[in-house]
């Protein structure tokens, strides 16, 4: 005789915890009015006018005949913690030439990128194009890459206010945003990601999230699409989302009429994220297949080297240095077989918890996904904590994680540049002369351990979304048949 978990239908379905809200009281309550909102955004921008200035350090004041920054860039850029790739990246990919990306490129047996190609996917490489269309020198692309940018950043802060409430201000005013929004070019792809949990949980226009769960998860589709075209990562939250609408949505109650499981709907979903995908990406496969190619070979090559920042780096010492072959190419297997074993035991725990709860918890999956992304891949770039701020913000995990996180994340992100500093001025730098060699070791692996503590506490955690939505009754009226 089977059992039924407290709280679910014998048809699967979660049981309403929370009874219809009135349709007034369902946008009132619990949620943020338009002046909280603007000053949300606000404080955003200010953090971002302060991550832009931390930047606009290294630029200037003089500049040589290639439109780099003078005096000693070199030194200045890690001596003074103000590097980004976007200022660096002026010169070595024909971005100073204003060469359309990819259509002439191609790469190097040596693995050298050139023709206008960079290593980023199309959408990168266009904002990247776009933002060194007026500039003359470095200083002109920052500041042109930072104005093309912000709007995203500050997107980001209203829809998790939205999503979130005051909770939002961990992405506002956090620490990540002054060291990264500007150190490359995260910030788009960061609302690709956001927005695509935004329109599942609060649709859009009039009828906002009473559309059926398949329009809104299409849409959110789309958006994890255009993520990819970005920078690939929001590809990874496609399949939590498909299990979503498999299972219904919140409670099964969105299930298409006499069906226990959306089959259609799910294949609907993966096929509309890889048509977004594919649709972006052909033309510029048409028009120089090897410049498109390129960006995707040149990630392939890339070695866990001292660049990396990752666990394969420092795990493996000595023997992960650039000219042990053997040792790279083993990285380079046994990196994605754990990432997809880490997406898998994800998955697996999230369908535990929608048989026990009735609702699959598709951003709670995401977000371990997430960290298992970030602590198996074989590169780890400093301006990856802003894929992960906005996980803090939607999922209620302890505040002891995300205050761990962010001082480990800290000492990474001043500590490395502090560390190169002392190599390239021949200074002592092994971990028992340097301090900043220290720092780095305590963000190498302090943000291992808290990756793998984030990965079960995302799994185990309940959504910031899913407590307002029960707050407020949102998605309470929803038929089965959407």
């Amino acid at each position: 005789m089977s059992t039924v978990p407290a709280g679910v239908t014998a048809t699967g379905k979660a049981e309403s915890a929370v009874p219809d809200a009135p349709q007034d009281s369902r946008w009132s309550a619990g949620r943020l009015g338009r002046s909280a909102l603007a000053a949300l955004v606000l404080l955003c921008g200010v953090t971002l006018l302060l991550g832009f200035a931390n930047k606009d350090r290294c630029t200037g004041p003089e500049f040589d005949h290639w439109g780099r920054s003078q005096p000693d860039f070199g030194e200045r850029k890690y001596a003074d913690v103000c590097y980004s790739d976007i200022q660096f990246l002026w010169i070595g990919r024909d971005i100073d030439r204003h060469v359309f990306p990819y259509v002439e490129g191609g790469i190097t047996p040596e693995g050298e990128l050139s023709g206008g190609t960079v290593e980023y996917p199309v959408l990168t490489g266009l904002l990247i194009w776009a933002g060194a269309l007026f500039a003359h020198n470095d200083a002109g692309f920052l500041l042109a890459s930072a104005l093309l940018m912000a709007p995203f950043g500050l997107v980001t802060a209203w829809l998790l206010g939205r999503l979130s409430r005051w909770r939002a201000l961990l992405w506002a005013l956090s620490p990540p945003l002054v060291l990264y929004a500007f150190h490359n070019w995260e910030l788009p792809v960061v609302a690709c990601a956001v927005a695509a949990v935004y329109v599942v949980h609060r649709g859009w226009g009039g009828a906002g999230v009473d559309r059926p769960l398949i329009q809104r998860a299409s849409a959110s589709a789309v958006l994890l699409g255009l993520g990819f075209a970005f920078k690939l990562y929001p590809a990874i939250f496609v399949l939590p989302l498909m299990l979503y609408v498999l299972t219904g949505g919140r409670g099964g109650r969105e299930l298409p009429e006499g069906k226990t499981r959306d089959v259609g709907g799910m294949v609907k979903v993966a096929l509309i994220a890889m048509g977004t995908a594919v649709g972006v990406n052909i033309p510029f496969a048409v028009a120089g297949f090897d410049g498109w190619l390129a960006s995707f070979v040149f990630q392939g090559q890339r070695k866990a080297d001292i660049t990396a920042n990752s666990i394969w780096f420092w795990g493996f010492r000595p023997d992960s240095d650039p000219e042990n072959e053997a040792v790279h190419q083993l990285i380079g297997v046994v990196s994605p077989m754990l990432v997809f074993a880490s997406f898998a035991v994800a998955c697996v725990v999230g369908w535990v918890r929608y048989q026990c709860e009735g609702t699959y918890p598709w951003v709670a999956v995401s977000a371990a996904m997430l960290c298992g992304f970030l602590l198996l891949h074989k590169v780890h770039s400093p301006q990856y904590t802003l894929w992960l701020v906005p996980m803090f913000v939607l999922m209620k995990i302890r505040w002891g994680w995300i205050v761990a996180y962010l001082v480990a994340d800290l000492a990474m992100g001043i500590g490395i540049f502090l560390w190169f500093a002392e190599i390239a001025a021949g200074k002592p730098s092994g971990i028992y002369e340097s301090f900043a060699a220290q720092a780095v070791m305590i963000g190498v692996w302090g943000r291992a351990a808290l990756l793998v503590g984030l990965f079960v506490a995302f799994l185990a955690a309940r959504s910031t979304v899913d407590d307002v939505d029960a707050e407020t009754g949102i998605g309470e009226r929803q038929t089965s048949s959407g």
